[in-house]
């Protein structure tokens, strides 16, 4: 998909992932539309596109919490007012809240779900009418590398990713023939204000397994989107690793779990030996 002239919204569009795809969209003649829960935020974003992308065209930012459904629906009626019907959503909000399982209460598993996934399902239900109308558009789905593999530490968090892979699939084979384009992104550990924020209650165990995958910048995992986007690619997986776990993993199960076991154990080990 050519992205000049059409309209991108994107949820979470203030920071990080969402960020970085609205000031590149902008850069590529895409009308952009930012959705986030800070107006404060957001105002920043729109600064920052503007100061970047001097030729952007009009660059739209409304305030609502993806997790209400009320809200992300009168958000995106105010976008398509000014800019027009979307011709491609991105869902790019998302919570983490890292923690051993025990100690994590029941209200953040909700948020998590709240956010991650009824927050991407509430925006793509409320365009995807009018894309089948139109026979265009495209819906992309920012999961991550934790929703291709659980991990130590991300149990409300994994499952919420996990979830997204099931929809978008389904969505894939539904929406293809009405010619609207499905990605879904599985993106690693990226240097984000929320990856900072987790790593205040990572368990020493998470740190040390998700220290392997590397660390990417919130602008080349957008690169890489983009450029599927562009390209009509179903799933990205940004870096060696992910793209091996993504074609592997059922095969390659009892080993990651071994070797995640081994990394697990020392870190709870020399965690101990501090104390």
């Amino acid at each position: 998909m050519i992205l000049r002239d059409q309209h991108v919204l994107i949820t979470g569009g203030s920071s990080g992932i969402g960020l970085a795809l609205g000031r590149q969209a902008a850069a590529a003649g895409a009308r952009v539309s930012l959705i986030a829960r800070d107006p404060a935020k957001l105002a920043a974003a729109r600064d920052h596109i503007a100061a970047a992308v001097p030729t952007a065209a009009k660059l739209v930012t409304v305030s609502a919490d993806v997790s209400v459904e009320s809200e992300i629906l009168s958000a995106l009626q105010t976008a398509e007012q000014s800019q027009g019907p979307v011709d491609v959503l991105i869902t790019s909000a998302g919570v983490a809240r890292p923690g051993y399982f025990e100690e994590v209460p029941v209200s953040v598993f909700e948020r998590t779900m709240a956010v991650n996934y009824f927050g991407t399902l509430y925006p793509i239900k409320a365009v995807v009418p009018a894309m089948r109308q139109r026979r265009h558009g495209a819906v992309v789905l920012i999961s991550s590398g934790a929703g291709l593999v659980g991990l130590f530490g991300y149990t409300p968090y994994s499952p919420s990713k996990f979830a997204l892979r099931g929809l978008a699939e389904s969505l894939r084979a539904e929406l293809k023939p009405a010619g609207i384009a499905v990605t879904i992104v599985y993106p690693p550990d990226t240097d984000t204000p929320q990856l900072a924020e987790e790593t205040l209650t990572k368990p020493p165990e998470t740190k040390a397994i998700t220290a392997g995958g590397g660390l990417w910048t919130a602008d080349d995992v957008a690169r890489v989107t983009l450029a599927a986007l562009r390209r009509g690619r179903f799933a990205v997986t940004p870096g060696f690793q992910l793209t091996l776990l993504a074609w592997l993993h059922s095969m390659i199960a009892p080993l990651l779990n071994w070797s995640f076991d081994r990394v697990a154990a020392r870190a709870r080990r020399e965690a101990d030996a501090k104390q």
